[in-house]
This record gives C-alpha cells, sequence and structure tokens, in this order.
C-alpha cells in the first residue's frame, strides 16, 4: 500500500480515484496533481514505481494543505466565527444550521433526535 499524506490509498484503484481518499483532495486537484506530476490518468497505483509515489507525496507536501493540517485549519476558522460573535459563530455554537436552512420542520441531522416535550400531548 502507497501511503501519502499519512494515508494508506488504495492499491487496486487508478491514481486520480486513490488520491481522493485523501482529506483535501478531490477530483479535479488529483487530476492537476497527476498532471504535474507526469503520471498517466490511467494507470493504476500498483503500477506506479518508487520515484513517482516520492514525486506525488513531496508535490502534495509542498503544494496543499490536507489531512490535520486541513482538519485544524478548518476548526480554528470555526472557532474564530465563535470567538467573534457573529451570526455563522452563533449558529455553529448552538448546533443550528449554519447556512439558512429552515429549522421549523426537518434540519434533523444537525439539531440531533427529536427530544419529547413534557407534558404535550394531543
Amino acid at each position: 500500500m502507497a501511503r501519502i499524506a499519512g494515508v494508506n490509498i488504495p492499491t487496486a484503484k487508478r491514481v486520480p480515484i486513490a488520491l481522493t481518499y485523501i482529506t483535501g483532495i478531490g477530483r479535479s486537484t488529483a487530476e492537476q496533481i497527476c498532471e504535474a506530476v507526469g503520471v498517466d490518468t490511467s494507470r493504476r497505483v500498483n503500477e506506479l514505481s518508487d520515484s513517482e509515489i516520492v514525486a506525488i507525496r513531496e508535490y502534495i507536501d509542498s503544494n496543499l494543505t490536507v489531512e490535520g493540517d486541513l482538519r485544524r485549519e478548518v476548526q480554528m476558522n470555526i472557532k474564530r466565527l465563535m470567538d467573534l460573535g457573529c451570526y455563522r459563530g452563533l449558529r455553529h455554537r448552538r448546533n443550528l444550521p449554519v447556512r439558512g436552512q429552515r429549522t421549523h420542520t426537518n434540519a434533523r441531522t444537525r439539531k440531533g433526535p427529536a427530544r419529547p416535550i413534557a407534558g404535550k400531548k394531543k
């Protein structure tokens, strides 16, 4: 198994698809990485030589923010919004939808399972 950015990427898959297993790399970014390093997109990970894997690893380390660093950055951005006390920060703090979705009905994913209200019967 090839290990890139602390993630074991699957060996049987094509290189761009396997790179998407790394947090912060999507399909288009994976294609760009293959193009920059000079790896054919139709090749599979187990067909790559060690030097090609090292080239991919070095390209990702030098040009992209991935995995733990990316997660830390996102969490810091959310914490900054919460500390500012802006609307988005308040929504994060209260565990409610942040991007304008309705909450009268739905929003169960964000709010969690419905809690019964004591004394409310039909």
